[in-house]
């Protein structure tokens, strides 16, 4: 699985490569907690987009519309956009602990839902912070974290002779064949950890005594 850098190539230059991580969910996760009779069902998903985010939170609201409370919150790293909403407890008390899981979990592009069904009993502030951080904590862990590191995608055009010389360095480099066209001259596709890239075109240069054209078509995410 991969994931487009959004902001394409336009920050990546041959003489700053920077080795990055995108850590988001894995998946949807689903937990229930219990404090002195409250139960607060937490709902955590993966999402891209303060609007697909908002769609999920209208969701859960209308699949709970009997409960008192549903807060939330969702970072959206492509927006720079954070939000939160304690939805009628105590400021503070939900919103604020919610977002602090992804914050300290630290994941983007997620949304978790904390809605709650009261029980009868007061909670006060710290019995809220808590109860709202765990079940938010466990629905993270039920949905799971991915990590994905940075790649460089870059082109090589290069004779059929130099065409051997290179992929013979594909194992020892690290790189990765996305496609190959062999016309008058070979074509590669191709990408590698973005902190391996420099070394990856010094050694093509080298090994071609500089006849490949290499240049840098973007970045992507992946495992």
């Amino acid at each position: 699985m991969s994931i487009k850098k959004r902001n394409g190539a336009s920050d990546l230059s041959e003489d700053n490569q920077v080795s990055k991580e995108y850590i988001t969910l894995g998946g949807n996760g689903r937990a229930e907690y219990s404090e002195r009779k409250s139960v607060f069902i937490a709902y955590a998903a993966p999402v891209k987009s303060s609007s697909e985010a908002c769609d999920f939170i209208k969701k859960i609201k209308s699949e709970y519309s009997d409960a008192r409370h549903t807060a939330y919150a969702y970072l959206i790293s492509s927006e720079n956009a954070t939000r939160y909403s304690d939805d009628g407890e105590p400021q503070g008390t939900a919103g604020i602990p919610i977002l602090g899981v992804i914050q300290k979990g630290g994941f983007t592009d997620a949304v978790i839902t904390v809605t709650r069904y009261f029980g009868g009993i007061l909670l006060g502030a710290p019995g809220l912070l808590r109860a709202y951080t765990t079940a938010a904590s466990e629905a993270v862990k039920q949905a799971g974290i991915v990590r994905y590191t940075s790649f460089t995608e870059f082109y090589v055009l290069c004779n059929y002779s130099d065409y051997q010389k290179i992929i013979s360095e594909f194992s020892r480099l690290g790189i990765r064949e996305d496609n190959t066209v062999f016309e008058d001259s070979v074509r590669l596709s191709l990408a590698v950890m973005t902190d391996r890239y420099d070394a990856a075109r010094d050694k093509i240069k080298d090994i071609t005594s500089g006849r490949a054209e290499i240049e840098i078509t973007g970045t992507r995410f992946d495992f």
